[in-house]
């Protein structure tokens, strides 16, 4: 690692940035190919560093412990405009990639990911999320064969497009592949994450 510009706490920077939850030191030592004692005392030492421990200006975010893992947070400090930034983004207009998934999930809801993705031909992970954190789709429980988790459009998602019910929907559905088709997909999708 220390072969890498910026030695091994850059690489572990790098590695936490794009976590989605929180991971655990022994997976960050897997990656970074150094001893978990070596990636936990460099944990803490990004952790201190973040918080301005060294004379530094403290950080608007920071590391944090999680459950069994690691990872990155916006600072609690600056949690009143980090909320007023999440507010004014739920009004930003819809990526043409989430407009196309959020169509999916509405006419075929309750759906899996990999069923949209499937549907879609692109992994939807992402966007998925963000339509959830949106409130425009959430999770309604989880599908029996697979135990994927199964999505539906929310209240929210109706206030939003001025309908009242599902029903309202314009006739699309017959033009999207039938998700009995799409059977098998969440199992395979699930033994390659």
């Amino acid at each position: 690692m220390d072969d890498l510009p910026g030695g091994a706490l850059a690489a572990l920077e790098a590695v936490l940035m794009v976590a989605d939850e929180p991971i655990p030191a022994v997976r960050l030592a897997a990656v970074l190919a150094l001893p978990t004692a070596r990636v936990e005392a460099l944990l803490d030492e990004l952790a201190a560093e973040y918080r301005g421990a060294f004379g530094g200006r403290p950080r608007g975010f920071e590391l944090r412990r999680a459950g069994e893992g690691w990872r990155i947070y916006s600072s609690a400090a600056y949690a009143d405009v980090v909320g007023r930034f999440v507010l004014e983004g739920q009004t930003a207009r819809l990526t043409q990639a989430a407009l196309e998934t959020l169509a999916v999930v509405a006419y075929r809801q309750p759906v899996t990911r990999g069923q949209v993705s499937a549907v879609r031909g692109v992994n939807v992970d992402g966007v998925m999320r963000t339509l959830t954190a949106r409130g425009l789709v959430g999770e309604v429980g989880t599908e029996p064969s697979s135990g994927a988790v199964l999505y539906a459009t929310t209240g929210y998602f109706l206030e939003r497009m001025g309908l009242s019910s599902l029903d309202e929907l314009p006739p699309l559905a017959p033009y999207l592949p039938d998700i009995d088709a799409l059977e098998g997909v969440d199992a395979a999708t699930e033994e390659t994450r």
